[in-house]
């Protein structure tokens, strides 16, 4: 097999760097994968698989980091965002597909008497702690250590450009240390607004760690005994374990849920939902955008959510991903590694048991992608309804490959 070369990769990104701060942003950017050995720039999808600028196709687990659910191209996503934009998306007023949109979540969401939508999960999440400030009249918001919610600068991981006040109001605990969470509560009595969680810890840089038995039922007997509002940061979870939110695959009930990533295939939709008692002070925080009622892009949400139904859509991607799992633990432990998969089936991530560096997971991803298969060494992967068993065989053979390049170099 020719191995990839990323040339056209690399002369983009010069290009890039002259006119672009960093020349890709954020979680893009070839720092956080490997650089030099990893596409820097997509040219198209069809199904699964992506074309990077080089020509190169890959079998992709990433999906756009999320949104890509059904598959690349999917007709009758595509066909409903057409349709819709033929007739306009951006107007001085938005259409009934934010109604339309609004009713559905509505009706899917255990916990959602009203939804309001935004463009990226950052935009949510913000009015999320926003609303629930108002709502308790209270400052502190806590979040489990390591979690990402978001780049506003309440949140971000990053570091320029901001000053001490943007998170001086937010707490951090152990994800699953129910004890500490609650400590953190007795501490600020009476100036706790929110706790925001995922439905499972999925850190960069990290394994994934699924609650524990009693952890979720602890956080909701701890924000009840508080009048704390529970905020379910949804967004990489959200379609991929259960059709009706994350809490009904971990059996808990949030009092707000916050969705983005594969609610709508790949376009810019956000989600928020919440219970009524939540609604009035939601109603009090000025929350817009200009393209938060783009037409287009809810109507491909609507598509999207349909399709996922009809298709039983979960179903599969929770079939295709113990089938990527088991094998990839399979063929590792058959060339004598120690490899171990974290996080659900849809949405897993690949760790060497014996290393804390990654410098084995770098490697493994780097000889993947130069095969035509596309993982991350340092960020939980996605599992899309496109991926078929043949895909996954392809995918498990060309792991098997790279997993023989680890042996080489590092051993057991």
């Amino acid at each position: 097999m020719s191995l990839y070369t990323f040339d056209k990769s690399k002369e983009m990104f010069l290009r890039a760097t002259r006119v672009i701060p960093t020349g890709i942003s954020g979680n893009k950017n070839p720092a956080f994968a490997i650089p030099g050995a990893f596409p820097y720039f997509a040219e198209r999808g069809e199904g699964c698989r992506y074309w990077d600028v080089d020509g190169n196709p890959y079998i992709d687990f990433l999906c756009g980091f999320g949104p890509v659910v059904l598959g690349f191209g999917y007709p009758k996503v595509d066909d409903a965002y057409d349709a819709q934009r033929r007739l306009g998306s951006a107007f001085n007023h938005p259409t009934p597909r934010t109604v339309e949109l609004a009713e559905k979540m509505v009706e899917l969401i255990p916990c959602a008497d009203w939804a309001a939508f935004g463009r990226n999960g950052s935009d949510v999440t913000t009015y999320a702690i926003q609303a629930a400030r108002e709502k308790t009249q209270r400052r502190k918001i806590i979040v489990a250590r390591g979690a990402y919610h978001g780049s506003h600068p309440w949140c971000t991981p990053g570091h320029g450009g901001l000053i001490e006040e943007d998170k001086r109001h937010i707490l951090t605990f152990a994800w699953n240390d129910a004890t500490e969470l609650e400590d953190l509560v007795v501490k600020h009595q009476g100036d706790v607004a929110g706790v925001m969680l995922t439905p499972h810890h999925h850190p960069a840089f990290a394994e994934q760690i699924l609650p524990g038995p009693t952890f979720w039922s602890d956080v909701r007997r701890i924000c009840d005994e508080h009048g704390i509002v529970l905020i379910c940061d949804d967004i990489r979870d959200g379609f991929r374990l259960h059709m009706n939110g994350s809490g009904e695959y971990f059996g808990f009930a949030p009092d707000m849920m916050c969705f983005c990533k594969a609610i709508a295939n790949g376009y810019s939709v956000s989600a928020i939902v919440g219970k009524e008692e939540l609604k009035a002070a939601a109603a009090k925080v000025f929350f817009t955008g200009t393209y938060y009622t783009a037409a287009a892009d809810l109507a491909a949400a609507i598509a999207t959510i349909d399709e996922l139904q009809e298709v039983r859509a979960i179903d599969h991607m929770m079939k295709m991903g113990k089938l990527l799992c088991e094998g990839l633990v399979k063929r590792g432990e058959a060339q004598g590694l120690q490899v171990k998969l974290t996080g659900p089936p849809t949405i897993p991530f690949l760790s060497f048991a014996n290393e804390r560096d990654f410098r084995r997971n770098q490697l493994f991803s780097k000889e993947c992608a130069r095969r035509g298969v596309l993982f991350h060494p340092h960020h939980n992967w996605f599992v899309m309804y496109a991926h078929e068993e043949a895909d996954i065989q392809q995918t498990l053979d060309i792991a098997d490959e790279a997993f023989g390049v680890v042996k080489k170099e590092f051993g057991s």
